[in-house]
């Protein structure tokens, strides 16, 4: 029935179940987009099963084509050493391509813009609201910048002000970003979670927009992760036919 390489999506993992829910809850968006893509789910730590076992799995089965996928928005520790250290030690039968991370991309810019709307705000509230970009925090300088670099980019589509924040690694914090935004004379004050799925960080997030007037949901399942996804399995795969606008 699969004739394409299989995705095998590849989520960092937490002791939080409503990480792997949500993890799940994603892949199955996937599935149900494309129906002719077989898609499994392997994790890093915490969770079962394991992106290592997932592979042993599809090599005893008699797969040969994977496109690893990391589950991440950014090029980070767990994109640029974790994955490739775990995709080195599987089967060698196996002939794997890791896919580039989701982010950044102008779609999961949408998305983190409907999670604003569906919080509360309106698109008349957009050039009186400033907005905390609130990611999780890395100690990668290239990851850093990037969240820098999105909040620029955001700020250009009619926010009053846009600024990022961190939740662990790196400055601001989501708080003192909030307060920025006040000080500069925002009417409101928005935190949009650049995170995947629920857990220790973004509850820190949450925490942290506690004097904010809206605080967005994560990404989660959202459509435009799974367009987003499907879009660099297809960059990956043929990559002659890179997706455009992903």
């Amino acid at each position: 029935m699969f004739k394409k390489p299989v995705l095998l999506v590849i989520a960092h993992g937490s002791r939080d179940p409503r990480h792997a829910a949500t993890v799940h809850a994603l892949v199955r968006r996937v599935r149900s987009l494309r129906p002719d893509v077989r898609v499994e789910t392997g994790f890093l730590d915490f969770n079962v099963p394991s992106a290592q076992g997932v592979l042993e799995s599809l090599a005893a089965e008699g797969v040969r084509d994977v496109v690893a996928l990391p589950l991440l928005l950014t090029r980070a520790f767990h994109a640029k050493a974790d994955i490739p250290a775990v995709l080195r030690d599987a089967p060698p039968r196996l002939r794997i391509r890791q896919a580039e991370v989701l982010g950044p991309s102008p779609v999961l810019l949408a998305a983190l813009e409907r999670r604003l709307y569906e919080a509360g705000l309106t698109p008349a509230d957009k050039s009186s609201t400033g907005v905390v970009l609130a990611s999780a925090g890395s100690t990668d300088p290239e990851a850093i910048a990037v969240i820098a670099e999105i909040a620029r980019e955001w700020r250009h589509t009619g926010w009053c002000a846009v600024r990022p924040a961190f939740a662990s690694a790196a400055l601001p914090r989501t708080e003192d970003a909030v307060r920025e935004l006040r000080a500069l004379g925002c009417a409101k004050v928005a935190v949009a979670p650049y995170v995947l799925a629920p857990g220790f960080l973004p509850d820190r997030i949450a925490r942290g927009a506690a004097e904010a007037d809206v605080l967005a949901d994560v990404l989660g399942p959202a459509p435009e992760v799974a367009r987003v996804l499907l879009a660099r399995y297809e960059a990956a795969r043929m990559p002659a036919l890179a997706a455009v606008g992903a």
